[in-house]
């Protein structure tokens, strides 16, 4: 009798240790499901993901520098010269869904490789058209770059998504926003030592800093394994519309406000690399690029701070977003009274870029958690898409303003950031905790 009851006790203490190691080995393997690393690796991922986002930008701010001279050199107009900036972004925002479907059906890296490679490649082809004074040629080119372009930041921002969860993902895609700010601060001032060399150099450079990112996404990122098979087109589709039926309301807010928020920053940066170069602040080359990063400075900042201090934490992100769009509102309010004032502007347009850099990051972490991996690519696409269609239309649009007066830029855009302020206090509430 006793025997048997200690060969009980004892098949019992047995399988307890077996349950536990069971357990043990499924947090093993979720622990390794989720390729976070430690330490050196770590770091090393978040410098090769944030490469991406800063290729994308010195592909583009790189030439607002330029623009002036380019216009000079190859006998355009201001509008035509506004294209090589929006064209690029317009071609980006129409192929950047499809970019987002087939890096949820294959995988993100399959899509970002060929991309970087495309992006780059077409960034010679522009050099030489700019070589042979030819503008089909760099607009031809400038438009391939924005296919390429497609499959870049967007892929990385659902990768991220991936391969990071809660405090660690926050601060990857801070840190990636704040990458996209750095390539806008550094852009202006590279734009315009590489014109100390030829005006056309910025276009033979950037395949340069293509390839590095192109190495580093290659050798140092592992992309989690897909868990299951992909969806047929049709229940993708379904999918995709039963997410925005659920919760619609509150991701195309966030989607207009990043659009918004990118519409005026290029436009703000296009309105100033003109008004600079003329009476009475004749300011021009390295200084004028200097004075263009000021601003991007204050954002890259405030940017890369709120993605390490945000984490999951939904009241805080509510606080911040409604607090960016409020200094935006009262900054470009203030300047429609100032912008004479050059010191004083550019304190409100510095006051206007930390408002941005508190409202992106948050914005990023709620729509990329707001999905399952299987859809995050589309949904962090279309988000990207918006993002860049207000890149694209920011630049030719206050030119033309610029043509009517310059009070009715700070008048359009301060009327613009206030209903964006209204729509996301009322509409977007995260909860508590983001998932």
């Amino acid at each position: 009798m006793a025997k048997t009851k200690s060969r009980k006790l004892l098949i019992s203490f047995e399988s307890d240790i077996d349950a536990g190691n069971e357990e043990n080995q499924t947090s093993r393997s979720e622990s390794s499901a989720e390729p976070e690393g430690a330490g050196k690796g770590l770091v090393w991922q978040f410098i090769a993901l944030a490469s991406v986002p800063l290729v994308l930008v010195l592909g583009n701010s790189m030439l607002v520098p330029i623009l002036p001279d380019m216009k000079r050199h190859m006998g355009i107009s201001q509008f035509q010269s506004s294209l090589v900036i929006t064209l690029f972004s317009v071609t980006a925002g129409i192929v950047i869904p499809i970019a987002g479907y087939l890096s949820d059906r294959f995988s993100r890296k399959a899509v970002m490789i060929p991309a970087l490679i495309i992006y780059g490649a077409a960034g010679i082809l522009a050099g030489f058209g700019a070589v042979w004074n030819s503008y089909a040629v760099l607009i031809t080119a400038r438009a391939i770059q924005g296919l390429g372009a497609a499959g870049t930041a967007p892929i990385a921002m659902a990768l991220i998504g991936d391969m990071y969860k809660d405090a660690t993902e926050s601060k990857a895609l801070g840190l990636t926003e704040a990458s996209n700010g750095a390539g806008k601060v550094i852009s202006p001032i590279l734009g315009s030592l590489l014109a100390l060399i030829v005006w056309y150099a910025s276009f033979f450079a950037f395949p340069v800093f293509c390839a590095l990112s192109l190495v580093a996404i290659i050798w140092l990122i592992k992309e989690p394994k897909k868990q299951k098979d992909p969806m047929p087109l049709g229940t993708y589709v379904k999918t995709i519309g039963d997410i925005f039926r659920e919760k619609g309301r509150w991701l195309i807010t966030s989607f207009l406000a990043g659009a918004l928020a990118l519409f005026i920053l290029f436009g703000i940066l296009f309105y100033l690399s003109n008004i600079l170069e003329k009476p009475p602040y004749n300011i021009d080359g390295v200084v004028k690029g200097l004075v263009l990063a000021i601003p991007l400075l204050a954002m890259v900042t405030s940017a890369y701070i709120t993605g390490s201090v945000i984490k999951k934490n939904g009241l805080l992100m509510r606080w911040l977003m409604n607090i960016g769009l409020a200094m935006m509102t009262l900054a470009f309010g203030l300047s429609i009274f100032f912008f004479r004032n050059i010191y004083v502007f550019i304190g409100l347009l510095t006051i206007s870029s930390i408002g941005t850099g508190f409202l992106l990051p948050c914005l990023n972490t709620m729509i990329t958690g707001s999905v399952e991996k299987s859809q995050r690519g589309m949904i962090t696409s279309l988000y990207s898409s918006l993002r860049f269609l207000g890149v694209a239309f920011g630049p030719p649009l206050f030119g033309w303003m610029m043509g009517i007066s310059n009070q009715k830029i700070f008048i359009t855009v301060s009327i613009l950031s206030f209903i964006a302020l209204g729509l996301t206090f009322f509409l977007i509430k995260p909860a508590k905790e983001v998932k």
